[in-house]
């Protein structure tokens, strides 16, 4: 085994670059690129249409960076590729919106926490509204006893060992329990309905 001396090392660091490789930069925003960048986002992810709004102007702006452009010019064709997508049925917000509440009530969530998810996904109230309706009227019409609020509370209390469903220590950890379902967004009645009720 050879030795190696410290002056051939130091000949080998003079020999590797000094500075990393430079990237060729992306190619320019066009409405082609955008409606690419829109598809491959929406064959992962159901959007509403202003969540892809907001996801194609974050990769716009961050492209005319790379770029070194102004990203004014590049953001005025977000629009027209949302609005493509509309006009294609790609983005449906009435439809998004059932899906999630459908979902989110599934995994327990209240009416409170869903109006506040799909909003900050940028659904307008009314069709909160009527999603939310839609699904009460769909549970309804299945058990007329039902009460969606109840059951996502139920839900929730299930997945997270509350109330009824913990194994020990129910009592002293009731005010837990409750607090939980209200931080949730549940009413003070349906969390004790919940946690003092029995499990089903």
């Amino acid at each position: 085994m050879a030795l190696v001396t410290a002056s051939e090392i130091s000949d080998r660091e003079a020999a590797l670059p000094t500075h990393p490789p430079t990237r060729k930069p992306p190619r320019p925003v066009t409405p082609a690129v955008l409606d690419r960048m829109a598809l491959a986002y929406l064959e992962r992810w159901a959007s509403s249409a202003e969540n892809l709004r907001r996801v194609l102007a974050r990769k716009v702006e961050r492209r005319c960076r790379l770029r070194g452009e102004a990203p004014e010019a590049a953001l005025g064709l977000v629009d027209e590729a949302v609005a493509r997508a509309l006009r294609s049925g790609l983005v449906d917000d009435e439809a998004y919106a059932e899906a999630r509440v459908a979902s989110l009530r599934r995994r327990g969530g209240s009416r409170r926490a869903i109006a506040a998810r799909l909003s900050a996904k940028g659904i307008a109230g009314e069709a909160i509204d009527e999603a939310l309706a839609r699904h009460a009227d769909a549970r309804v019409e299945d058990d007329p006893d039902a009460d969606p609020e109840l059951d996502a509370a139920t839900a929730l209390a299930r997945r997270r060992r509350l109330g009824p469903f913990r194994t020990t220590g129910r009592a002293e950890n009731r005010e837990r329990d409750l607090a939980r379902l209200a931080r949730a967004g549940f009413s003070y009645g349906v969390a004790r309905a919940v946690v003092d009720g029995e499990e089903p």
